[in-house]
């Protein structure tokens, strides 16, 4: 019999009890994601003291322990007593939810805050948190457990003649609420790298005392130098970038671009510092008004009769090789989407268009010989959209039930549900010929891949589709290419599996897909559908057992349990083509034993990078990132 309903059985937490119940509803969840979450939340209280012009200098520790200090110099939490709640302000900003200066216009016309949880969450969700504020000559200091105030607050004279303002907040996240206490030093480097572009002149400094590492982020420069960076290894049309300012109280608009030679685009987008991933009315402002005023310009000019062209350019031409970084500051900001990373303040588009329109139109006109730079390259665009709209017209007329379309590739599964078919894309026809045999025919589709693919980081789409064995793959998984035709609803499969061997050449195979997913159908990573077969490098066997190794470090650990080196044979697969089906199935295809990685997008701007480095034109960068990381190279095969 089910227990009663009653009034007993309604639980009402107080205070933080609510955070520490249901923590994944405040941070995301406990997972490093959640960890690293707690550092953002302390850094964005500087972040808004810096916003408001009252902080320089941000200092980020990581001690040895795995507590975290970060130090402003902004004007320190108020310490007086609050007129409502009778207790230190400090106090009711650290255990009350939705207490805080974001909420009073007053203290911070624009705060990066998401919801003004901040702090007190942080508090929550700790084993320990300390504060020191300085202010008014004195030191304030208070010591929490748990949420809870484990002392009062307490003040002392600051020693010597300067006295300082700021905060500093210590805290040790609790072991008991978090899976893991280990933090990515990498991951929080480009979070803290990201608010300096950000924020121009403001000092951000990290050290982390487990590694060693520490770096020191001062971009005078702001967003512009943000740009430099995005462009970094690229060849870029014009030297310096475009820099677009208006500042209409209470909003803030800043805009940096710069063209390179490349056939993608990358804007970033960001409304309070906060990273809207997914765009919103800021972009959809800024990607009109560049449209419209390179269209302008050119019928103005007489661009298009001097170059035989069509007569218009579309927002893809115009966009063909720009990196952009949109930053909009604005009070009660309103964010949509799942991840919350879509801004929706319809108000934005119409103030960034305006902008835009009217400060890139005055640029255009002093500077005639960067805007037929930018237009040429627009209108080569136009011409290879047409070619490419021809090929995937080839694309879209062959069904992948036609046997014209893939003669002889593509092994399909029986089952036609999305979420429960997957597809193996494998290197070879030898491999392809194991895994055709060795599936699950029900659920498991194969696509041997001849060879490398077409490199589309060195290739416009025209190139790309005229590719057979792109062309291919993009027919097989049904969605589509680019951003005016990839529909992640018509995905034939909803998980992607790359198989390639365990060596030079399968890493680079492997990387060009990766490539073409990250280039021109992104969604498919960010949906979670891309992953990574983990094929044995080994097959240790002593008489009639053998077992298979996915790295050294586990080939040694069987040797030892098989007593040892005398007598055990060891095989190390330098290719799937050395499997028979039954060994590829059981290794690398069985859903109950495989091991899969999924390919996740952690910071778009570092994959951006990453991607152009490994392969863009440009050979030095290349060659410089080889040998800073030659010596973490496992299992290499020349």
């Amino acid at each position: 019999m089910s227990k009663e309903y009653t009034a007993k059985g309604i639980q009402v937490l107080k205070g933080l009890d609510a955070v520490r119940k249901r923590p994944a509803m405040y941070i995301g969840s406990t997972d490093i994601h959640g960890l690293h979450h707690m550092i953002y939340e302390v850094i964005d209280n500087s972040i808004d003291e810096a916003m408001a012009g009252h902080c320089s200098k941000i200092e980020i520790f990581i001690s040895k322990d795995g507590h975290v200090t970060v130090t402003d110099d902004g004007r320190g939490i108020p310490v007086d007593m609050h007129p409502t709640q009778k207790k230190p302000a400090v106090e009711v900003v650290m255990t009350t939810l939705h207490a805080g200066g974001k909420f009073d216009h007053d203290s911070y016309k624009v705060s990066g805050g998401l919801h003004g949880v901040g702090v007190s969450v942080v508090n929550a969700l700790s084993e320990w948190l300390e504060v020191e504020i300085f202010r008014e000559g004195e030191v304030f200091t208070q010591r929490y457990e748990n949420g809870e105030p484990a002392t009062k607050l307490t003040s002392k004279a600051q020693a010597g003649r300067k006295k300082r303002t700021g905060t500093t907040v210590r805290f040790m996240p609790s072991g008991n609420i978090f899976s893991t206490l280990d933090y990515s030093f990498d991951t929080l480097s480009l979070r803290i790298r990201e608010l300096a572009f950000l924020n121009a002149g403001v000092n951000l400094v990290f050290a982390d005392e487990r590694t060693g590492k520490s770096h020191d982020f001062n971009y005078s420069g702001g967003i512009v130098s943000f740009v430099e960076f995005l462009n970094e290894n690229r060849d870029v049309i014009h030297k310096k970038p475009i820099y677009i300012e208006d500042r209409t109280d209470p909003y803030e608009i800043e805009i940096a671009m710069q063209y390179n030679t490349s056939y993608g685009e990358k804007i970033f987008c960001f409304a309070n510092n906060i990273n809207t991933v997914d765009g919103g009315t800021h972009l959809t402002g800024f990607k009109g008004a560049l449209t419209r005023t390179f269209n302008n310009y050119a019928q103005k000019n007489n661009l298009f009769k001097k170059s035989k062209t069509s007569t218009t350019l579309s927002g893809d031409d115009v966009r063909e090789g720009i990196a952009a970084v949109v930053s909009v500051k604005l009070p009660e900001p309103q964010f949509e989407g799942q991840t919350k990373g879509k801004l929706g303040n319809r108000e934005m588009s119409g103030l960034v268009q305006a902008s835009v329109g009217q400060k890139l139109a005055e640029f255009l006109e002093e500077n005639p010989s960067v805007a037929k730079k930018i237009i040429e390259k627009a209108m080569q665009s136009a011409r290879a959209r047409d070619a490419a709209r021809k090929a995937r017209e080839l694309v879209r007329r062959k069904s992948v039930l036609e046997s014209s379309a893939l003669p002889g590739k593509l092994a399909d599964c029986s089952m036609t549900d999305p979420e429960q078919c997957e597809i193996y894309l494998v290197e070879g026809d030898s491999a392809g010929g194991s895994a055709k045999q060795g599936r699950d025919r029900r659920f498991q589709a194969i696509l041997p891949l001849k060879g490398k693919i077409l490199n589309v980081e060195k290739a416009r789409i025209d190139k790309i589709l005229a590719n057979e064995e792109v062309r291919t793959l993009i027919t097989a998984l049904g969605t589509g290419i680019g951003e005016e035709e990839f529909d992640i609803s018509k995905a034939r499969y909803r998980k992607i599996i790359i198989m390639t061997d365990a060596d030079v050449d399968g890493a680079h195979i492997r990387t060009l897909i990766l490539t073409l997913f990250f280039r021109y159908m992104p969604k498919l990573i960010s949906e979670g559908c891309i992953y990574i077969a983990q094929p044995p490098l080994y097959r240790v066997k002593k008489g009639k057992v053998a077992k298979y190794a996915y790295d050294d470090e586990e080939k040694d650990k069987i040797i030892k349990e098989m007593g040892g080196s005398r007598g055990v044979y060891l095989q190390r697969y330098k290719g799937l083509g050395e499997m028979n089906p039954d060994q590829l199935w059981m290794t690398t295809m069985d859903p109950e034993r495989r091991t899969i990685l999924k390919v996740t997008l952690e910071d778009a701007v570092e994959a951006d990078h990453i991607f152009t480095i490994l392969m863009g034109d440009k050979v030095e960068p290349r060659k410089k990132f080889i040998e800073e990381n030659a010596l973490e190279v496992r299992n290499l095969d020349v």
